[in-house]
């Protein structure tokens, strides 16, 4: 397992996401940074904006079924750029990748999310969608990384937060961080079923209880 900094920071899940085939980074992403991502999590990588900011993690999450993204956001020129349906997500609640925890099968969403846009999440990216917490955490996209195989999330979940997302997903949450000691485990690893890679200053520890929560040993 690597690690590695994306726009100099090791923050790399706030400036980049990724699902089984695809990776979007920031423009400026240095080109050894993205031909990493390219071999580590077997992807395309793809340099883009989301609503005109280079936090395209913090803005945007998708599966393999599509992507959605904020107001403003330039949808139709994204979904043309790396070919998958791209939404716009309406609302106030609207740092997509900041609230929404997701793989190809299931979601769990900011507990205060609108019931309409919760139906929208769930269309787009054609999942099971919930509202909840991660150690009473409401900012569940950056609390939590999930992939097909795995999930990891912040210590300090409570068995109510565990039992419903065993339920969802399918598997039991594995507590960790990242980057010596960060909760915000979301904002630190990039992951799909494949690979992952983390932020720059994760420790060994750290990495070791990433890959039991991902299935990646």
């Amino acid at each position: 397992m690597q690690t590695i900094n994306i726009m100099d920071t090791p923050v790399i899940g706030v400036f980049s996401t990724c699902t089984e085939e695809i990776c979007l980074v920031p423009e400026g992403t240095r080109p050894e940074v993205t031909a990493q991502i390219e071999k580590r999590l077997d992807v395309s990588v793809y340099k883009c904006l989301v609503n005109d900011s280079i936090l395209v993690g913090s803005m945007c999450r998708g599966n393999s079924n599509g992507f959605l993204v904020p107001e403003n956001s330039k949808a139709d020129a994204l979904s043309k750029q790396f070919g998958k349906p791209v939404t716009v997500m309406p609302g106030k609640l609207n740092a997509v990748g900041n609230i929404l925890l997701a793989n190809d099968t299931a979601g769990l969403v900011h507990p205060e999310m609108p019931d309409n846009i919760v139906r929208i999440i769930g269309d787009t990216l054609k999942i099971d969608v919930r509202k909840g917490t991660i150690a009473g955490i409401k900012t569940v996209g950056m609390a939590g990384c999930v992939t097909n195989k795995g999930l990891l999330v912040s210590p300090g979940i409570t068995e109510d937060e565990t039992a419903l997302l065993e339920d969802l997903f399918g598997f039991a949450p594995v507590v960790g961080s990242v980057n010596f000691g960060s909760r915000m485990v979301g904002s630190g690893i990039l992951a799909n079923s494949k690979n992952c890679l983390a932020g720059s200053e994760t420790s060994g520890y750290e990495l070791g209880r990433i890959l039991t929560a991902l299935d990646l040993e």
